[in-house]
């Protein structure tokens, strides 16, 4: 079932506690200059990303964990945490595992400017599972949240700039984008997984396609401009990557837009699990195959381990948050997502101390 909560945490003016330790605001940073009632623009993949390790590690850990190891060799790697020596959060709970998932989309129509070879980050989540490794929650934080960006990949979390998350990748790689995440949420990152969702068409199609609930009749506003009829829909992976961008048409915009990529990367696991795939060799390596050249990963990461911890998880064990947010504000002339600093403090606490099912049960989606 989806829980959403609201949107991301950022600190408020002044001295305060704040996940990594209490600190002064730096004096680089803006005051409000108004608030405006503006939807937050999410991420352009939302919680897609999380598909990648989870089907992975599901499928091969069924039957084929032998063959998870050849797999490994053909994943892309990164040294995803280079020069983060310092204020890093201390791991809380042995076995619990805390993975950012990262989205990229060099194939968005959206897009203002589009470059194959330019690394644009469109989605941020951090996937908790728990330590008993049934079920994993994942927490989508907004490309635009408002945040304490550190100066270097080695910096205190009190030494930097407000900006939107976001232009962390701008100012330091992926591996400030750890830190930052780190220290917005006092919550250790085991290991790191970018996603290119242009790759899921492959992955899609590999499936044979999935069968997505259509809310209303639509026309697509990319070319070639399809056509979505209201009710059940079987989709290739072209028609299903056109489906989950779509938002203007839907009275929540990018709340609508949210609930139909939850609804797509289900689909996914659901398929993947019960269309013969993985008894298949042939379907099987197909679909593994386009899975792992979609990922790159940290260089730590193991798809073998990944598959035995992970080979419980079902679609039906994931649980989607949004990190607690009070929507918009304009700040410095841009629109960014301002956090509800206590309820995401909860959240995050409860992900450290591996407690999401006494959060969750606390904070019932509605």
């Amino acid at each position: 079932m989806s829980q959403t909560t609201g949107r991301a945490a950022v600190p408020q003016p002044g001295p305060r506690e704040y996940p990594g330790g209490p600190y002064q605001d730096p004096p680089r940073g803006n005051p409000y200059s108004g608030k405006k009632k503006l939807r937050p623009r999410w991420g352009r993949i939302a919680l897609l990303a999380g598909l990648a390790v989870l089907i992975i590690a599901t499928i091969v850990g069924i039957s084929l964990y032998g063959y998870a190891a050849n797999l490994d060799g053909d994943l892309k790697r990164t040294d995803a945490f280079s020069g983060i020596t310092g204020d890093r959060p201390g791991k809380a709970v042995d076995g619990a595992q805390n993975i950012l998932l990262v989205g990229s989309d060099s194939r968005d129509p959206d897009a203002k400017e589009d470059s194959a070879n330019a690394w644009r980050a469109d989605t941020l989540i951090l996937m908790h599972v728990p330590a008993d490794h049934k079920s994993a929650q994942l927490v989508s934080i907004p490309r635009d949240l408002w945040v304490v960006v550190p100066k270097s990949n080695s910096a205190a979390c009190s030494d930097g700039s407000r900006a939107k998350i976001n232009a962390s990748f701008a100012f330091g790689g992926l591996p400030r984008a750890v830190h930052t995440v780190e220290c917005l949420t006092d919550v250790k990152i085991d290991h790191v997984m970018a996603i290119d969702f242009g790759g899921f068409k492959e992955v899609t199609d590999a499936l044979g396609g999935v069968d997505l609930k259509v809310d209303k009749t639509i026309t697509s506003i990319h070319k070639p401009h399809r056509v979505f009829t209201k009710g059940m829909m079987h989709m290739n992976g072209e028609q299903a990557l056109d489906w989950v961008r779509q938002r203007y048409q839907f009275p929540r915009g990018d709340f609508d837009r949210q609930r139909h990529q939850q609804e797509f990367l289900k689909a996914l696991m659901e398929k993947a699990t019960t269309s013969g795939t993985i008894t298949n060799p042939g379907k099987l390596n197909d679909f593994l195959k386009a899975v792992t050249a979609a990922v790159t990963v940290d260089n730590d990461f193991s798809l073998t381990d990944a598959a035995v911890q992970f080979r419980d998880i079902r679609g039906s064990n994931l649980t989607f948050i949004t990190s607690p947010n009070k929507g918009s504000e304009t700040i410095s002339g841009q629109s960014v997502v301002v956090s509800d600093r206590e309820k995401a403090l909860a959240l995050y606490k409860a992900v450290a101390a591996d407690k999401m099912s006494d959060w969750m049960a606390a904070n019932p989606a509605k």
